[in-house]
């Protein structure tokens, strides 16, 4: 080697060493220790607030009940009770756009994809007055059940024939006194974020109640909540975007032909909200 090329020797100087795999095994266990202290504190923050607030509930559906016969007043209340753990939350927020599309009264489908629980923290913040379509479990959890049936959302109970014809009559009753409904047309959540094929009830009831279907599509909460466990594992920006109504009229009050352009209206709008959150990514 040519002695311009070479290098002196020098003992004192020794070049830096490179992150050890403990360093990085020990930051690691750090991340996941504060997750885990993070998520027991959420989650009693959670329980303590909710009984706190379905007292509230009581006292409320106990004052409103002789004029307020829908309910409409306690839905709003709830609306801010789910609404008050994205606030609460630094790693979560939410987005809606398209408030506007939706009706203070009158008889409307609201149809949603499904990606995760979260979803029912998200849609809250519609703060419009609707009856949620849920599963009949649902109504048993202590607190947030019990004021599920205060506000006399529907039951369900996904494969049961009679739970299911007990469901589309609630709904329907609901539809003719000027009160619209909330359905995921998927009928369970979507393990991929992809939207899934749709049941057909909410496009039935469109159709013979003579109302609009309104699609909302949504994006970003299968990161809040997760499916199994209570750990919350990362930051979720939420994002709902409420489309026009639908007229069924307009697609010659055929169930099959509504059903398939809403569900292709909200696959483009998902892959529409998809990429513009990528690119604001990154």
């Amino acid at each position: 080697m040519p002695w311009h090329e070479r290098v002196p020797h020098r003992p004192w100087q020794r070049a830096a060493p490179a992150f050890s795999l403990p360093g990085r095994q020990a930051c690691g266990t750090l991340r996941r220790t504060i997750r885990l202290l993070f998520s027991i504190a959420f989650w009693s923050f959670f329980a303590l607030s909710s009984l706190v607030f379905y007292l509230g509930a009581v006292v409320l559906w106990a004052l409103t009940l002789p004029f307020d016969r829908n309910g409409r007043i306690l839905h709003l209340y709830s609306c801010f009770w789910a609404q008050l753990y994205i606030y609460a939350n630094p790693l979560w927020s939410s987005r809606v756009e398209g408030r506007e599309h939706l009706p203070w009264r009158g008889a409307a489908v609201l149809v949603s994809n499904h990606e995760s629980l979260g979803d029912i923290l998200v849609l809250f913040g519609l703060y419009r007055p609707f009856k949620w379509v849920s599963k009949a479990a649902n109504f048993r959890l202590p607190f947030i059940g019990w004021n599920m049936t205060l506000n006399r959302y529907v039951p369900l109970v996904r494969g049961d024939r009679e739970s299911v014809g007990r469901m589309m009559v609630e709904c329907e009753k609901w539809l003719l006194r000027g009160v619209p409904i909330l359905m995921f047309p998927e009928g369970t959540r979507s393990p991929d974020g992809n939207i899934k094929a749709f049941k057909e009830g909410a496009f039935h009831l469109a159709v013979k109640l003579q109302c609009p279907v309104i699609p909302m599509v949504l994006t970003g909460t299968a990161r809040t909540l997760p499916k199994h466990g209570l750990k919350l594992q990362t930051t979720a920006r939420c994002h709902v975007r409420v489309l026009p109504p639908v007229n069924p009229a307009e697609h010659g009050n055929s169930v099959p032909a509504l059903l398939e352009h809403v569900r292709n209206l909200m696959i483009a709008e998902k892959a529409r909200l998809d990429a513009e959150h990528a690119a604001a990514r990154g």
